[in-house]
């Protein structure tokens, strides 16, 4: 017995049905995938976002920081793919721009986290490729139990956040660890 393959889903088809159960879904390889988070991975991606709000509160930054915006890339192959990070950073006038809209975006957003988790190397190569093709200016990799392996994190295999600034269509990466303070240019780029 032969099943019939389906067409892989686009991302207007995806936006058109994602669940509304309150999960969190990605698009990939025209599969709608349930995120499934750790209370510890879970936990991590909170207190980012909390830190990154009151930096741009106190700032006074034209920024929205949100957990649930799902950004429609493309694939080296031209696949499209809905992503969403583990935490958003979002000029205010661009997420405004129609407040009726789901948290869909179709285009760069300022700064995408991604807190890792065993599946480490889609953080490392296929999100850091989209965001980078899309255009997102900043992206942070928060691997907090140093689960990749040293070609990524380098040495010593300790928890890494490796920061990747967008410089003439490429990213530049820096790595802080330990007690180094994480510089972003983010609040640089801010449009106040």
């Amino acid at each position: 017995m032969t099943t019939a393959r389906t067409k892989p889903l686009t991302f207007a088809e995806f936006i058109e049905q994602y669940p509304e159960d309150g999960g969190i879904y990605e698009l990939v390889d025209g599969e709608i995938i349930e995120m499934r988070a750790t209370r510890a991975h879970d936990k991590v991606a909170k207190f980012i976002s909390r830190l990154i709000d009151k930096e741009i509160e106190r700032l006074n930054l034209n920024y929205w920081v949100t957990q649930t915006a799902t950004i429609k890339v493309v694939t080296k192959t031209g696949q499209e793919r809905g992503r969403n990070p583990d935490v958003s950073v979002i000029d205010e006038a661009q997420w405004d721009a129609d407040l009726s809209d789901y948290a869909a975006l179709e285009e760069p957003i300022q700064l995408a986290v991604e807190v890792v988790s065993t599946n480490w190397r889609d953080d490392y190569l296929d999100k850091k490729d989209e965001y980078q093709r899309l255009g997102v200016r900043e992206y942070w990799i928060v691997d907090y139990l140093a689960l990749a392996s040293g070609e990524y994190i380098g040495p010593p295999k300790i928890p890494t956040v490796s920061v990747y600034l967008l410089e003439a269509g490429e990213y530049r990466g820096t790595q802080f660890k330990n007690d180094d303070k994480i510089i972003s240019a983010t609040r640089a780029n801010a449009s106040n």
